[in-house]
């Protein structure tokens, strides 16, 4: 029910990010999703991927700043208005949501997102039937 993300913590000045991503390039590593919020100093750049473990083992040997999360991944029909729909669905339950980023995978919309209680967004998912994706999945639709 949960994909395992990335958060890697980049410089803001030229070839930082594009060091990360030719490590992943050199170890086969293929990105899914990946959205970049900056502050002043530095960025957080968040990766779904092919192969979190190793990817984060690879950033880890390059002592590149990383850690790894677990986070929700849900399906939607690709049509509008189903985004709205599946945040109302965990808002009206009073679950606030950290943060979210979608993007669009075969046929499918893909929202992934964090929020301030994971066990009860569990139930919620579950209860309301939304398709929900783990690592393998969402490799499959990739």
């Amino acid at each position: 029910m949960v994909v395992h993300q990335l958060s890697v913590f980049v410089e803001n000045k030229s070839g930082t990010l594009l060091r990360v991503l030719d490590l992943f390039k050199d170890a086969g590593i293929q990105l899914i999703a990946s959205t970049i919020s900056d502050t002043v100093e530095y960025g957080i750049y968040r990766i779904i991927c092919s192969e979190p473990a190793r990817a984060y083992d690879v950033l880890k040997a390059a002592g590149i700043s990383a850690s790894m999360s677990e986070v929700f991944a849900i399906t939607l029909d690709n049509c509008p208005g189903r985004a709205a729909d599946a945040v109302r669905a965990l808002s009206e339950e009073g679950i606030g949501i950290s943060y979210l980023y979608s993007f669009l995978l075969g046929a499918k919309g893909i929202l992934v997102f964090r929020t301030d209680d994971a066990e009860r967004t569990k139930e919620i998912i579950h209860c309301k039937q939304l398709a929900s994706l783990d690592d393998a999945a969402l490799l499959a639709l990739a």
